[in-house]
């Protein structure tokens, strides 16, 4: 198969990459390299720097994808509520460029989705016909997407599909970075830091490991609609900081800061839709994915050897 993968040298996005590249399936990155990295590219794969707010029709003309996996994004909340007008740039003008370079290839589109920031607060698993109620810019940007990707169905009768995300965390996660509390609280650890909690710490998030959200964004090639992708458990943050310091080996205690305004107290997705729709379900479990992203963080960091491996 022909594919493009937007935002491919990101965290997600190469690891799709990686997946597409092991079948032996022809693969084009098209990424600003942004917050992605070129080091993230496998070599087998071509690496077109684009932005995905410029026209793309040149490089669907020249690839000629099957499908095109669109994993860019801007992807931080406080940034979405900072500058919800960039937001809006990228996650929704964005992905119509992409939607529209695709007409003309029979290119099916499989969307990357959020589900925590749609459904806003959540008593319980959400499932896909829960009220979408986001709470952030974000949440409605991508709303914004998933929306023109069921429009496209409808008007041009592609069958294009949105995969809504859980908390995404694995290995080649920024640390350093805005978003992704399992590697910040791993990168913090290894630098011998305290980690910072906002709020009590008992609020409550769906962890899914990323090699299980390759498998899913893979499978949505073969259905159409919208898909929770999560494992339809709750972690706590305090929970999740105690598995990070177990699987480091070191324990230390975090600190506390007042809850940040906005913030979910609550987040967890149904997947039984997927499951019975795409022959999916996550089967990583928390701490062996906490673990492998330990792993692949002191492996990736000469300066990180030192400290003592992850106990069996």
């Amino acid at each position: 198969m022909r594919a493009i993968v937007t935002g491919g040298a990101g965290f997600i996005g190469s690891h799709v990459v990686d997946a597409l590249l092991a079948r032996g399936d022809d693969v084009h990155v098209l990424d600003n390299l942004s917050s992605g990295s070129r080091e993230n590219v496998a070599a087998k794969a071509t690496l077109v720097e684009r932005d995905i707010r410029e026209p793309l029709q040149d490089v669907f003309a020249e690839a000629r994808p099957e499908a095109c996996f669109h994993l860019a994004a801007q992807a931080d909340v406080r940034v979405s509520v900072q500058r919800p007008d960039y937001d809006a740039d990228v996650n929704v003008l964005g992905t119509i460029r992409v939607l529209e370079a695709s007409r003309g290839h029979g290119t099916r589109v499989v969307f990357s989705s959020t589900g925590g920031a749609i459904y806003g607060e959540c008593e319980g698993p959400a499932s896909e016909k829960r009220a979408r109620e986001p709470f952030a810019p974000y949440g409605v940007s991508k709303l914004c997407g998933e929306e023109y990707i069921a429009m496209f169905n409808r008007l041009h009768e592609t069958r294009h599909t949105s995969l809504r995300y859980a908390n995404v965390y694995g290995p080649r996660q920024n640390p350093h970075g805005e978003a992704g509390v399992v590697a910040i609280f791993l990168g913090h650890l290894a630098e011998g830091k305290r980690p910072l909690i906002f709020g009590d710490g008992r609020q409550t998030r769906d962890y899914v490991y990323v090699g299980d959200v390759v498998r899913a964004t893979l499978a949505g090639l073969d259905a159409e609609g919208a898909f929770n992708v999560g494992t339809g458990r709750e972690t706590s943050v305090l929970e999740l900081y105690d598995v990070c310091r177990a699987v480091a080996g070191l324990d230390l205690e975090p600190e506390f800061a007042p809850a940040r305004l906005g913030e979910l107290q609550r987040s967890v997705l149904d997947p039984e839709l997927a499951s019975r729709e795409l022959g999916w379900r996550a089967e990583e479990s928390i701490e062996d994915g906490v673990r492998a992203t330990w792993e692949s963080l002191l492996a990736a960091d000469d300066k990180l050897s030192a400290l003592p491996p992850a106990p069996e």
